[in-house]
């Protein structure tokens, strides 16, 4: 089960991943669970993305609201 800010993380990394900082507790344990995979950085600093596990999260969420 994701805690509240591993959700809230798994959805800005969704919405906005080349603001997310990918140092943070969340990120780990999101990649851990194989929910986000970071890619290699082109320029600049590595980015976090949705895999599709967590993509699919993300929708059944959405579908119970």
């Amino acid at each position: 089960m994701l805690s509240p800010h591993e959700l809230a993380t798994l959805m800005l990394v969704k919405s906005a991943p080349e603001r997310m900082e990918t140092d943070r507790l969340e990120i780990g344990a999101l990649r851990e669970l194989e929910l986000i995979e970071i890619e290699p950085p082109e320029a600049g600093l590595p980015i976090p993305r949705v895999t599709p596990r967590g993509d699919a999260i993300l929708r059944a969420i959405a579908r119970a609201r």
